[in-house]
């Protein structure tokens, strides 16, 4: 556990304690942040408080009284419920702010692991409870040089595979031959385990109507061909096959033909002016070390497309995080599903992916952005024009 790290966290936020809470595993962030595993099985609730100045300590249950042994600090037992309230307001004694994994109206979700109850209970002691979305992200988002190395090795190879997808499906229209998205989708994947890659699921390969449909991906029971003037789509993203490795996660479209047709142009055009809109965003706020929240890149990409009149036709947030998973527990881009307030902060990375989404065509390009600690970079390729896949 990084206890220096946290108390400094906690003194810049203004936060008087950070008191981690958890009953059958149920908060992930919690022992990842810590950095322990239990001593024994969490059937019972146990209490964990970082206080900005002096030492933690801990409320077990008498049952798992060991369940914090591997953390610092004194550790407090109850049993019955009416102890565990006396105990918990003598936990939070000389408190008045705390964090909590909480977050009001589940603005962000990813920390919003604390039931309700818990809040309820944790507030009759007479504290007020902030979220701990910053402080998570301080933790859990920022890369170390070893991620960037990873995260940059998977570019490399990612991109390549991108390529050599697009680059079959126009070798096949050529020689005339029969292909479909399904068969690009297992393509892709044969090249990763080939690369030494990794993926949770995907990739997205979508034609036409498909491609309006952000999270789409084909099956061997559901797929579409792709044939001469079709508009394709492909998302893909993966990480090194190796533990600590980050993902890489980039989203290009192309047209089955020699030239896309205006509406085509026209559209992923406005697309790549809202991703450029958002990333100078980011690098101006980086380069002049202004904060920057993630609502505030999503407006700055959204405010392209609604100037466009496509307002209504984009209909997801412009970013997520990345990291281990390819959506990590750092700030999103996001005013749209949620009003995401968090700071984008140092030595994370996150991905900038506005879209437009037609009845009759999909167009998407994602890039990723790392976060340096005065800069700000797109860590691969970035799709310039519309790829004509026969031109």
């Amino acid at each position: 556990m990084q206890l220096d790290l946290i108390q400094q966290a906690l003194r810049e936020e203004g936060l008087d304690a950070w008191l981690f809470f958890d009953h059958h595993l149920r908060d992930p962030l919690a022992y990842r942040v810590l950095g322990f595993t239990p001593a024994q099985s969490v059937t019972r609730r146990w209490y964990y408080l970082i206080p900005a100045h002096g030492e933690p300590r801990g409320l077990a249950h008498q049952i798992e009284p060991t369940v914090l042994a591997p953390l610092p600090g004194s550790i407090s037992h109850y049993s019955g419920w009416k102890q565990q309230k006396e105990c918990l307001a003598t936990l939070l004694a000389g408190c008045s702010r705390i964090a909590m994994q909480y977050s009001p109206e589940c603005a962000v979700p990813y920390v919003s692991t604390v039931d309700a109850g818990t809040i309820e209970l944790v507030r009759s002691c007479g504290v007020e409870i902030a979220t701990s979305a910053n402080l998570v992200q301080l933790f859990e988002a920022r890369w170390s040089d070893e991620a960037l190395a990873s995260h940059r090795a998977a570019q490399v190879k990612v991109d390549g595979i991108r390529r050599a997808a697009f680059q079959g499906v126009a070798d096949a229209l050529r020689a005339g031959h029969a292909t479909n998205e399904f068969d690009v989708h297992e393509f892709i994947l044969e090249q990763f385990r080939n690369a030494g890659l990794f993926t949770d699921h995907g990739p997205i390969v979508a034609v036409n109507a498909n491609a309006s449909n952000p999270h789409y991906e084909p099956t061997r029971e559901r797929h579409s061909p792709i044939g001469p003037g079709d508009l394709l789509l492909i998302d893909l993203w993966a990480k090194l096959d190796r533990p600590g490795a980050v993902y890489y996660d980039i989203t290009w479209t192309g047209f089955c033909g020699t030239t896309p047709p205006d509406l085509l142009q026209n559209v992923f055009t406005i697309v790549a002016r809202a991703r450029d809109a958002a990333i100078q965003r980011v690098q101006q706020a980086a380069a002049a070390a202004e904060p920057l929240a993630g609502y505030q890149v999503d407006d700055a990409a959204r405010a392209v497309i609604r100037e466009a009149g496509f307002e209504d036709r984009f209909f997801h947030r412009t970013g997520h995080s990345i990291g281990e998973e390819v959506h990590g527990n750092g700030a999103n881009m996001d005013n749209y599903e949620t009003h995401d307030a968090r700071r984008i902060i140092p030595r994370t990375c996150f991905s900038i992916e506005p879209g437009i989404y037609l009845p009759q065509f999909g167009i998407r390009s994602e890039v990723n952005v790392y976060r340096g600690e005065s800069s700000a970079e797109v860590t691969g390729e970035k799709q310039e024009r519309l790829l004509a896949l026969l031109g």
